[in-house]
């Protein structure tokens, strides 16, 4: 072992000799290169002037000498130079290239709908004319288009685009407004509008023919303002679009423009939808177009992936999961609002399950499909069942399937490797959660103090069994996510799956420290309804309803000994088993909160049973017994368990923070805090509560010499300097309240007993000078 030491020393000392070295080599080469570069510069200056002037050419054109080159200093690269050019290029080429006929295209379309409107609104155009010359606008920009499709095809493709949007524009025009053209014939037309706009965006391979020529033309009945209220008409045309759409997506995976057709869709129907209020008088097209408007969006986020065997990933999650809720919260509402049919709300929910059971069936058929496609349509199948659980059933039977399939769902997500269903267990354990919280709403917070309707056996009731499933559906959930062997499927979403392991401890936590506080809250409720006592007054017919007062008390005071009690068994599952740095500072600030607030709301509240112990009033409607003495030790065991348990984590290797100055500084805070409240307490008891003045000024001065004594003992600055803190407030309660309220005697004691413990500290520091400065 002695040897150690010398041979750590002697590496340390080559090492620092071989960086000098480096050190004199690097400067060395810097200055070689330097000389060099001189060295060049002066032997091109010496062979400049010899050399010779070449001879002209036939028009006594003389060439000069060539100078010399530059000598080799570093320049940046032709890349690095031209960069900042090349990034300037790029930007003006897309300004100038992409963006300006986009913008131009887009005005162009809204200028010929306010120029439309505006001759309408004036009738300075015949409407047959109105419509001839929209045709008109629209065919001359196709055509212009398609011609200049083999030079300038971007630009080419923005034109046709823009060509479809006004033909849709007039055409809807030509029939909702002025009824020149039948409804056949109107729809016979967009149809073949759709017809060539997809077919356009399939021979120029370019999104933004769909996005303005299909997607663009949502907005035509809102650029007219429409006024005709006819939402057969108006969604009979948005389901051409999106048939064209799904057209699309045959061939084409455009994400921008599945979004923009949904978001659009159901927005306008929406809009209209509530409008109506609730569309009792047109149920049916409510109903009919609702599913027409679903299934088109369901084939078309499915057509993509399952005809070119495509990776099903998280845009499609969240277009299918949109479509299908929107569809079903709509639909519900719908069913909602016709007293007659609330009974389909159930058949409606499952009817929603058997859909994608059905849909998830045909997909599994298909060969080379992504299997993550099949088990997110079946996850689907178990939400849809999982909301018909309440829509049937109610009350706590619902938390209870929530949490089952919560912890099924993310166990075989898993150990399948399978996204979809660990995607669905997140959400449906966050309703799992709200619902248990709804059901302690209900079972435990709503206790009649008049009629006592609530009676609740303790730890064997309903409500605590169900807390009990949930926290052990939670607790499996944990499990499995910190078991090394099954890998979540969430690949590349780090910051996912770690929120996601955060919320899942947290709420198993809040979740299991809940249980049983509302068990012991129900408890004491009951009690304190129970002890209602009613009292005839004398000379008065009616009675007087009082209750015992200890009761609220003694409920908060068991609330705070169960929380320390708590967070002391959290500290040694996590010592012992967990050893988590996180959860030990969650832990620790928990803890250190509820010490705080025993000391400041608990020990007031066992003074206040003290005094009802002590109570000598001639009318007691109540007994205060003995144990409204005995509960303040009871709680300092359980504060001295929790102190304890905060000890026990400074000295544990996983906690990354050194936290003993925080834990001291609690610790005697405390300990002060403890044994001023037990002073006022027995001279309460013993019937000389006037004099804790004097014994809490005696007290502190003895605590800071103590402290201080320690400090230095234990070469604790910051204790040495909470101790002088210490001792300084109790000069300051001495001069401004002490003073004001003590016979000459007490003063005497006090001045005396505070000035000898001041001259004793001094000595200490004094004898102890050379430990503290060091």
């Amino acid at each position: 072992m002695a040897k150690q030491p010398n041979q750590t020393d002697q590496l340390l000392e080559k090492l620092e000799m071989l960086q000098k070295k480096q050190d004199m080599v690097s400067s060395e080469i810097y200055q070689l290169r330097k000389e060099l570069i001189l060295l060049k510069m002066e032997e091109a200056q010496q062979k400049l002037p010899d050399q010779p002037v070449t001879a002209g050419n036939a028009k006594g054109e003389v060439k000069a000498a060539q100078k010399p080159a530059e000598p080799a200093i570093w320049r940046p690269t032709g890349s690095q130079a031209d960069d900042s050019a090349g990034k300037s290029s790029n930007l003006e080429k897309f300004i100038g290239e992409n963006l300006i006929n986009k913008i131009g295209i887009g005005i162009t379309i809204i200028g010929v709908s306010i120029g439309v409107k505006y001759s309408i609104d004036h009738d300075l155009i015949s409407p047959v004319t109105r419509i001839l010359l929209g045709y008109l606008a629209g065919t001359i920009l196709l055509i212009l288009g398609i011609r200049l499709k083999k030079d300038y095809e971007n630009y080419s493709a923005v034109l046709v685009s823009g060509s479809m949007a006004i033909l849709y524009f007039i055409t809807y025009a030509a029939f909702s407004f002025y009824s020149l053209i039948p409804q056949m014939a109107a729809f016979m037309l967009m149809v073949a509008i759709t017809i060539l706009t997809v077919w356009a965006a399939w021979n120029y391979n370019k999104q933004v023919i769909a996005l303005i020529g299909l997607a663009g033309a949502y907005a035509i009945p809102f650029l007219l303002g429409d006024k005709s209220s006819n939402a057969s008409v108006l969604f009979s045309y948005i389901a051409i679009i999106n048939i064209g759409i799904l057209a699309v997506s045959l061939k084409k995976y455009w994400e921008p423009l599945y979004f923009t057709s949904f978001l659009l869709t159901w927005l306008i129907y929406y809009s209209w939808y509530k409008s109506k209020g609730q569309p009792s008088g047109e149920f049916d097209l409510a109903f009919l177009f609702l599913g027409i408007f679903f299934v088109l969006f369901y084939l078309t986020f499915l057509a993509y992936n399952v005809s070119k065997k495509r990776n099903f990933d998280l845009p499609d999650i969240v277009l299918i999961l949109g479509n299908s809720f929107v569809f079903y919260g709509i639909g519900y509402s719908i069913l909602k609002s016709q007293a007659d049919l609330e009974w389909l709300l159930g058949l409606f929910t499952i009817l929603n399950a058997v859909i994608h059971f059905a849909v998830g069936l045909v997909v599994y058929r298909q060969q080379n499909t992504d299997k993550n496609l099949f088990y997110f349509l079946q996850g689907l199948v178990l939400v849809f069942i999982t909301i018909a659980i309440p829509v049937q059933l109610d009350g706590i039977w619902i938390t209870m399937c929530w949490a089952v399939e919560a912890a099924v769902l993310f166990w075989i997500g898993r150990t399948k490797n399978t996204l979809s269903y660990e995607i669905l267990s997140f959400p449906l354990m966050v309703l799992t959660f709200f619902s248990l919280v709804h059901d302690w709403s209900v079972g435990y917070f709503h206790i009649d103090t008049i009629h006592n309707f609530v009676s609740l056996i303790p730890l064997w009731n309903i409500y605590f069994l169900n807390s009990l499933l949930v926290v052990a559906s939670f607790g499996f959930m944990h499990q499995i996510n910190q078991n090394n062997k099954y890998k979540s499927p969430l690949t590349n979403q780090d910051d996912l799956l770690s929120l996601m392991s955060y919320v899942i401890r947290i709420v198993l936590l809040f979740t299991l420290y809940f249980s049983f506080r509302n068990e012991i809250a129900c408890y004491w409720d009951q009690k304190y309804v129970g002890s209602m006592q009613k009292i005839a007054e004398q000379g008065r017919e009616f009675f007087s309803i009082y209750y015992n007062a200890d009761l609220p008390k003694f409920k908060t005071v068991w609330l705070l000994n169960y929380s320390l009690f708590f967070f002391s068994v959290l500290s040694l599952v996590n010592i012992k088993r967990i050893k988590s740095n996180q959860l030990a500072l969650v832990n620790l600030f928990l803890s250190t909160f509820v010490v705080t607030l025993f000391l400041f709301r608990g020990l007031f509240l066992l003074g206040g049973l003290r005094e009802s112990y002590l109570s000598t009033d001639t009318i007691k409607y109540f007994e205060h017994g003995v144990f409204n003495i005995q509960i303040r030790y009871i709680s300092l065991v359980f504060l001295a368990g929790c102190l304890y348990s905060c000890y026990f984590y400074t000295k544990q290797k996983f906690l990354k923070t050194d936290l003993r100055m925080h834990f001291d500084l609690m610790l005697y805070t405390t300990v002060v805090w403890v044994l001023s409240s037990e002073l006022i307490h027995w001279m309460n008891m013993a019937g000389s509560s006037q004099s804790y003045k004097l014994g809490l000024s005696i007290l502190w001065g003895v605590c800071a010499l103590l402290i201080v004594s320690l400090g230095i003992w234990k070469k604790k600055k910051y204790l040495r300097i909470g101790a002088i803190a210490l001792f300084a407030v109790t000069l300051l309660k001495l001069f401004f309240y002490d003073l004001t309220n003590l016979d000459t005697i007490s003063k005497t004691i006090v001045f005396v007993s505070l000035g000898t413990l001041l001259l004793i500290i001094s000595f200490i520091y004094n004898k102890f000078k050379d430990i503290i400065s060091d």
